[in-house]
């Protein structure tokens, strides 16, 4: 198969822990062609397809460098057997504006994973509103009293922006409410940006799992990405330490309710970030952790995507 993955330079790839890496490693294994371009190489003209300037690569086997450039050229999307959405977040106006490039690209015959439509329709910390039995008390607000009133029930909170990402403006907020005003007067900005805002969990303390959903099925382990020091955010990018293991019963409860309603609207991959018993967020843009699993469990998530994604292929 001939597979586009549009995703982050693959200079800044830091190949010994990155997801998307693991996917071209394991496709290149089954004889998979491989190109690449990022979300600003993509076009269209009227009378045209979408398509995209893109390097045609092989993996090296080495580290540096890890791929080799074997030509480049413009190609329509819907000439490859799939087209792959990795560009990692943040979920800005450009992503959004890809994501209806990339459905047009469908409408010519392209089949992209994960479906454009539904990267659209899930915001990664939104999409958890749909599953109240899965989550603890929340509340979105843009207003500055309902999340006085929402500490005021609940003592201990956490507050955090609808657009972060790996932890990035994450508070949190204990009894005495010190800082409250000022952090509302950061992440609400007089009431121009909505706000997340939930219980405090203290299972945080055992770290913030990430569930891995392939092809509608839970990857059997989980990540458990716990806080440093005196962090609060288990995510990897703010310090926490990985710590592979089995899903609990709980775990496979969530997934096992969430995954098939996920893959029948094309997400093929999603990752649902779970604190003690609750989901805080489900992850659709370009979920990671496959290596960090592998390397500790020996539970091949890259070999599981891209048989997924090619028995996906099967039957388009």
């Amino acid at each position: 198969m001939q597979l586009l993955f549009i995703a982050d330079p693959l200079e800044n790839f830091k190949i010994y822990k990155d997801t998307t890496f693991a996917m071209m490693r394991e496709a290149h294994r089954r004889g998979h062609a491989l190109a690449v371009c990022e979300p600003q190489h993509i076009s269209w003209v009227r009378g045209g397809r979408v398509a995209a300037q893109v390097r045609h690569i092989t993996l090296t086997g080495g580290t540096d460098p890890w791929f080799a450039v074997q030509s480049e050229t413009t190609a329509a999307l819907a000439d490859f057997d799939a087209v792959l959405m990795r560009k990692d977040p943040p979920f800005d106006s450009e992503y959004f504006y890809a994501t209806h490039m990339l459905e047009q690209a469908e409408r010519e015959g392209a089949h992209v994973f994960n479906k454009p439509r539904a990267l659209r329709d899930h915001p990664e910390k939104l999409a958890i509103m749909e599953f109240p039995q899965f989550i603890g008390p929340t509340l979105v607000t843009r207003d500055a009293a309902e999340i006085r009133k929402f500490h005021a029930e609940h003592q201990d909170i956490i507050l955090k922006p609808l657009d972060g990402m790996g932890g990035m403006g994450i508070f949190r907020v204990g009894q005495d409410g010190l800082n409250l005003g000022s952090i509302i007067e950061t992440l609400n900005r007089d009431g121009a940006q909505s706000v997340m805002v939930q219980k405090f969990l203290p299972a945080i303390a055992e770290g913030d799992k990430r569930v891995l959903i392939v092809g509608g099925k839970p990857v059997p382990f989980c990540l458990a990405r716990i806080p440093q020091g005196g962090e609060v955010r288990g995510n990897l990018a703010a310090g926490g330490k990985g710590v592979a293991q089995p899903l609990s019963a709980r775990d496979w409860e969530i997934a096992e309710s969430i995954g098939p309603i996920l893959q029948q609207r094309g997400l093929l991959l999603a990752g649902v970030d779970v604190i003690g018993d609750s989901v805080t967020e489900i992850n659709v843009t370009s979920p990671t952790c496959f290596q960090e699993i592998f390397d500790q469990t020996g539970c091949d998530v890259a070999s599981l995507y891209i048989g997924a994604l090619e028995a996906a292929l099967s039957v388009q």
